[in-house]
């Protein structure tokens, strides 16, 4: 029998898993002694993990995550504040599904950044849309936004997001524009898609970073609503993870 027509014709049905699979089998001669269900069984489970490799691929290409990090990479060992019971609630993304933020704040070097891709790779692997940006950079492409009319654009496509990290949040100043279009991605945003921010700024003094005391509360009452907050602390021996990552590779 001639494979090369049932291989053109799944590539055609973009079943690729399932050709790529075939092809194998018909260079394996302990596949010839498998059953018709179990050799269809094989090339159907190959299919459904070709998909999802594929998947997983594209989302975290569109998340752009500054660190490549997982959950399994996170390091309980040092003291930083970090729970293990409490990250693993976070694990399986119910809070990203139900819309809840996530705001992480601690000092410089912390892994405030690690830990918010880590959970940004993890809603990849569960099948929902992240995305990163740094706050600074975040505005500043808002700003090109309005200046060539695509801010409209813009901001629907960060309301679709299931997981918005921004990062680095009030390192810089905070202008009247700036205010403006925070406070309109997290009304897009809010009991629908969860936003999870890191900042060195304890959250309690957001409220005077942000200045506008009206657009203060409009902000903080988005964002707040029903967060949880992580605090991160430096190792005991007050060495920052990013210096301690950068000597493990050395």
């Amino acid at each position: 029998m001639l494979i090369q027509p049932t291989l053109d014709a799944l590539n055609a049905l973009k079943l690729h898993g399932m050709a790529a699979a075939l092809s194998e089998q018909m260079t394996q001669s302990a596949a010839q002694g498998l059953s018709f269900e179990e050799r269809i069984g094989l090339l159907v489970e190959r299919e459904a993990v070709f998909r999802e490799s594929r998947r997983l691929t594209r989302l975290l290409q569109q998340a752009q995550l500054k660190e490549r990090a997982c959950l399994e990479d996170l390091d309980f060992r040092a003291r930083r504040g970090l729970d293990r019971a409490h990250i693993a609630t976070l694990t399986a993304c119910d809070w990203i599904r139900v819309g809840q933020n996530l705001l992480i704040q601690g000092a410089t070097g912390c892994g405030k950044t690690f830990l918010a891709c880590a959970l940004a790779h993890q809603a990849c692997r569960q099948g929902l849309s992240a995305l990163y940006v740094r706050a600074p950079r975040l505005f500043e492409e808002l700003t090109l936004a309005h200046a060539d009319g695509s801010f409209r654009k813009r901001l629907a496509a960060l309301a679709k997001t299931s997981l918005l990290v921004i990062d680095d949040f009030a390192i810089s100043p905070l202008g009247a524009r700036e205010r403006g279009d925070l406070l309109e991605i997290l009304d897009d945003r809010i009991g629908a898609r969860a936003t999870l921010i890191t900042s060195q700024l304890p959250v309690e003094h957001w409220y005077e970073y942000i200045g506008d005391p009206t657009l203060a509360d409009a902000i903080l009452d988005r964002l707040l609503h029903s967060a949880r907050t992580l605090t991160l602390e430096l190792t005991l021996e007050g060495e920052s993870m990013r210096k301690r990552k950068s000597q493990a590779q050395a």
